[in-house]
């Protein structure tokens, strides 16, 4: 899965290494400061996700860790399903916490 997102005036289309219902790793070569906000847009098969979210953690040269802060209240639904269907199927996002019901 590929995330577009923007923090400050960086931007770039990155992999979403790890995914989770709190937050996510996008591996890139492009540094953001700690507690920096980064807008971000999920294209999954049911539409779009949009969220925000705060640089929590830098790995120089390999990515970022995110902290979701807000998500759409209009794409909740649909990143839901999108953390479980990534949980159901073997995928490159390992989804490391569960959506409970």
């Amino acid at each position: 899965m590929w995330a577009i997102w923007r923090c400050g005036q960086t931007e770039d289309t990155s992999r979403v290494k790890d995914l989770s219902v709190g937050g996510l790793f996008i591996e890139t070569r492009k540094v953001c400061p700690i507690d920096a906000t980064v807008e971000l847009h999920f294209l999954v098969q049911d539409g779009e996700i949009r969220a925000n979210a705060t640089v929590r953690y830098v790995k120089v040269g390999s990515g970022l860790g995110l902290h979701f802060e807000t998500i759409r209240s209009e794409d909740r639904a649909r990143f839901a399903e999108m953390v479980k269907r990534l949980m159901q199927t073997e995928s490159p996002v390992t989804p490391t916490t569960k959506i409970l019901a």
